[in-house]
């Protein structure tokens, strides 16, 4: 069992790569994290330029991609001025790991 750290907020949308690791996305924490599901332990933080990152997942030819998808739900113009790639899609590469197909 993790317990989350303050900034990683709330847990949302997650995906599993090949050495069994969870990859989680943190709404409102603007992160995605790796966690080893059998001793509890955080290995790697990827931090996004939003807040409400929703889920993620791997792709791309060998599954080594991962994709990264965030909410601009409910947020005021300001918020978006601040955050204009909220609501979009990240691809994230070189993370040393591929998905599961």
């Amino acid at each position: 069992i993790y317990r989350l750290e303050k900034e990683e907020s709330i847990p949302d949308g997650m995906c599993i790569d090949t050495e069994g690791k969870l990859w989680v996305a943190c709404y409102d924490g603007g992160r995605v994290i790796r966690l080893d599901p059998e001793t509890g332990k955080r290995l790697q933080t990827v931090k996004l330029p939003v807040d409400k990152t929703t889920s993620c997942c791997f792709g791309g030819k060998d599954y080594s991609e991962m994709y990264v998808t965030s909410a601009s739900y409910g947020m005021d113009k300001e918020w978006l001025s601040r955050q204009p790639q909220a609501g979009g899609v990240f691809k994230i590469t070189g993370l040393g790991v591929k998905g599961v197909p």
